[in-house]
């Protein structure tokens, strides 16, 4: 496969990863046959389509049952004034058809629970995942792991930020999302957006690394956050990765069958 099967326009739009020896052509085939799913269209899930649809992912999956609001507007940048009140799904999807008319978006107004979330990811390959409470990602850790599904998991509080891959059937060592949070904590222990505030270019940060993350889990290329839990520091303009322990009891991956040794 080479640069000539790609037609003129998408050999002049992603130039930039045709030039990458670890993307190329190829790559860029890869991207625009994958389908990737991102829940949360929010502070994360703006910058997370953003920058896959710029890549040319070919398919994305947008999950959120929220309306935009004026209070959105500090962080959640893809939308704009003219917004407040209509769907986010459905800005969403405008925003990424203007970037990239060569991507297929799918709005899906509604919440994801543990009811529904095996079907909406039923026909994507990766999930992204910016949601703002436990239910939801406990949720999609169940429903991925049952789809051997690689989960993106990404958050953010006040001046920190957190991301992870979790794809705990891929090494006898890895960790899934409930391995490192078994259960939700306290309601007064828990970082919340609406009440304790977030610096809003800090959604930009770990936002566009859960893209780039996710880009790699594509590609196959890079070294996996799986098994590792990045944390950012933006007051402190610090970042770490501090490795991940699998649980042996954990209620959700304990019982599957891991490839390799981790």
């Amino acid at each position: 496969m080479n640069e000539n099967m790609l037609d003129a326009d998408s050999r002049e739009r992603y130039l930039r990863h045709i030039l990458l020896k670890e993307v190329g052509a190829q790559g860029q085939h890869k991207l625009r046959a994958a389908r990737v799913l991102i829940v949360g269209a929010g502070g994360l899930g703006g910058p997370i389509l953003q920058y896959l649809a710029a890549a040319g992912v070919g398919a994305l999956g947008v999950i959120d049952d929220d309306s935009v609001a004026l209070s959105n507007l500090q962080r959640q940048t893809i939308f704009t004034t003219k917004d407040i009140g209509e769907a986010k799904v459905a800005r969403a999807a405008a925003f990424a058809n203007a970037l990239n008319p060569g991507v297929r978006v799918i709005a899906q107004k509604e919440k994801l629970t543990a009811e529904n979330a095996a079907d909406h990811l039923a026909e994507f390959d990766i999930i992204v995942e910016g949601v703002d409470n436990f239910d939801a990602r406990f949720a999609l850790n169940t429903a991925c792991i049952k789809a051997r599904k690689p989960l993106v998991s990404a958050a953010i509080g006040r001046f920190e930020g957190h991301l992870s891959v979790f794809k705990p059937w891929a090494g006898a060592g890895l960790p899934c999302y409930r391995c490192l949070v078994p259960e939700a904590p306290p309601r007064d222990e828990q970082v919340n957006c609406a009440e304790e505030g977030v610096l809003g270019p800090l959604a930009g940060v770990i936002g566009s690394m859960a893209a780039l993350e996710t880009l790699k889990e594509i590609l196959s290329i890079g070294d996996t956050l799986a098994g590792r839990l990045f944390v950012y520091d933006g007051l402190g303009a610090a970042a770490r990765c501090v490795k991940l322990p699998r649980d042996p009891e954990c209620a959700d991956c304990s019982a599957i069958e891991r490839d390799g040794s981790g």
